[in-house]
């Protein structure tokens, strides 16, 4: 018999994280780039100090994926916290325990066209286009 297990986590994967990937971008000036308010920017703040900070760390941690993967905001039920996690290939944070609320997906057809090579200033630049209130909203759902 043929284990389906790594298609599906791959290919269901993949549409999940794409999926919420879509759903957190919007154009510059009409929902997106900004930064969080309310109680998203506070779990932010008590996290990282203030939202310059958690930029750079999560920057800094999705730009280290080797290979293709994803960056993640995410709510952890189990101590109450947001975090920043990685997960390679497809990988679904929901695996994990975790609710997504941002993902930044770092295979290179997300950037390679505009960005070449270079994940770093295509991380620099998302930021620009994310919709924050998509966010805050699934950070209200998930707590």
């Amino acid at each position: 018999m043929i284990s389906l297990e790594g298609a599906i986590k791959f290919n269901g994967g993949g549409n999940v994280n794409h999926t919420l990937f879509w759903e957190n971008l919007a154009p510059n000036g009409t929902g997106g780039g900004g930064e969080p308010s309310g109680e998203l920017a506070k779990a932010i703040d008590n996290r990282w100090g203030n939202f310059d900070e958690f930029k750079k760390q999560f920057n800094a941690q999705t730009a280290a994926v080797q290979g293709s993967g994803w960056g993640w905001l995410v709510y952890d039920p189990s101590d109450k916290n947001v975090k920043i996690m990685t997960t390679p290939n497809q990988d679904p944070v929901s695996i994990t325990g975790c609710v997504p609320l941002l993902g930044v997906d770092v295979w290179e057809h997300a950037y390679y066209l505009d960005y070449r090579n270079v994940r770093p200033d295509y991380l620099s630049a998302i930021w620009n286009v994310i919709d924050f209130d998509t966010v805050s909203r699934r950070f209200a759902d998930a707590k």
